[in-house]
């Protein structure tokens, strides 16, 4: 079973009690689950505690992780217990061999591209002798209430509440078993484009054929010609074959160890040509894997200022940023940009420089998962502004930007500058801005 901290944890809300109902998941992959879980766990009587449970509105907010779902309930104990559900992490062999027999089914294929989990995923996991869903065993329950029942009511709980994630995000299935969406993307796409270069090579050179209409000749079958008699001999080929090979020409000598103080190429003291040869590689790779089909649409050139502000955040030489400074007309906002683009990149960039308000009651519904996910018995309370949660009187905020994470800042002298990395989970910003 996993443990400790993992960045690809995600939170989720507590549910609220329901009454009476079906406690079973509505989609095709929460039904496969359920299923799943109650012929691992076949105890009627704990599966039907385990129901109540789940209705009950007891467990708090859950913990979706690489092989675990973790929750606490509150049960009248002085204390919550902590309850989780183990389940086994492929390894990376199972995962590419998932992904080649994906490969192999264009339907599924495509699905996931777009961005679904298709039902039929689970027959190219049977093909590849893998199980997706839990099999007989495998789902490990580990609970603090120390009852005697093995599976206890609370794990049960936990395994049917999990089936009502999936039907909301049942990519929630491949997290649990080891890899979260865009990792399972990136290795189906590697596959993908793997497969269309061999193709692609194994088009333009074939298999080795003599000139038989395009038909190889079998071994042991003499060659015959135009009119079926032996093939000619002396083709330009076998005289080109039959000559010795030339003398190789003589080495160029060993260019001279480069100096120092010689002037750069372009004649910039921060030679860029090196970062833009670099910079163009990567555009023509993400160009090459769209025009083949197994890549995302290539983002949209940056404008002049993104680029700048992109340039001086990863360029390792440190004169490059004070040039861009000294010719930019923003030179007083750079180094906030800049410090935005090295925690979260273009979307950092966004966070810091656009206010939005998210649709609905999505800071609502941020501000109830931090309280129900905080283990002191007084969360933080947050003000929640256009897409900013803020801590009054303790200088911290999180900004929740259209990537779907939250981004952390800290206010220096009545600024607000980016304090580290973005993270989906909520509760765990939080933490660790308060930590830090």
């Amino acid at each position: 079973m996993s443990g400790g901290h993992d960045d690809r944890a995600r939170g989720f809300a507590a549910f609220p009690a329901r009454r009476g109902g079906r406690v079973r998941g509505q989609s095709w992959w929460s039904r496969a689950w359920t299923e799943s879980l109650e012929d691992g766990w076949p105890d009627e009587e704990v599966l039907k505690q385990g129901r109540v449970v789940a209705r009950s509105g007891r467990l708090g907010s859950l913990t979706v992780g690489p092989g675990r779902v973790a929750a606490k309930v509150y049960d009248g104990a002085d204390e919550p217990y902590a309850v989780v559900l183990g389940l086994p992490e492929l390894d990376d062999e199972q995962w590419d061999t998932l992904w080649e027999r994906t490969a192999d089914r264009p339907a599924e294929t495509e699905a996931l591209l777009a961005g679904e989990l298709p039902p039929d995923l689970l027959e190219a996991a049977e093909d590849a002798r893998l199980g997706l869903l839990p099999g007989y065993g495998e789902l490990e329950p580990d609970c603090g209430c120390d009852e005697p029942d093995h599976p206890c009511a609370h794990a049960v709980a936990l395994g049917y509440q999990f089936s009502w994630l999936l039907d909301e995000e049942p990519r929630l299935l491949l997290l649990v078993r080891g890899r979260d969406w865009p990792t399972a993307l990136e290795e189906l796409k590697s596959v993908l484009l793997l497969r269309a270069m061999t193709d692609g090579a194994e088009d333009d050179h074939g298999p080795d054929e003599e000139d038989t209409g395009g038909q190889a000749t079998p071994a042991g079958v003499e060659g015959t010609g135009p009119v079926g008699g032996p093939a000619a001999a002396g083709t330009p080929a076998d005289d080109a074959y039959a000559r010795p090979p030339a003398p190789l020409p003589t080495l160029p000598p060993l260019p001279e160890p480069p100096d120092d103080s010689a002037e750069p190429v372009t004649g910039i003291a921060a030679d860029p040509l090196d970062r833009l040869v670099t910079d163009a590689a990567v555009r023509a790779r993400e160009l090459l894997a769209y025009v083949l089909g197994s890549g995302d649409e290539p983002p949209r050139p940056l404008d002049r200022w993104q680029d700048t502000v992109r340039i001086a955040a990863t360029h390792p030489d440190p004169r490059v940023p004070a040039r861009l400074r000294d010719g930019c007309d923003r030179r007083d906002e750079l180094d906030r940009a800049v410090e935005a683009w090295r925690w979260g990149g273009a979307a950092g960039l966004e966070v810091l420089e656009e206010v939005w308000q998210p649709e609905g009651a999505e800071m609502a519904r941020a501000r109830a998962a931090l309280s129900a996910g905080w283990d002191d018995d007084e969360p933080p309370v947050a003000v929640a502004r256009d897409n900013c949660l803020t801590l009054p009187g303790r200088d911290l905020q999180l900004r929740y930007g259209r990537d779907g994470r939250w981004h952390p800042y800290r206010d220096r002298s009545g600024t607000w500058w980016p304090a580290g990395p973005p993270v989906r989970d909520l509760v765990l910003a939080f933490a660790e801005l308060l930590d830090g």
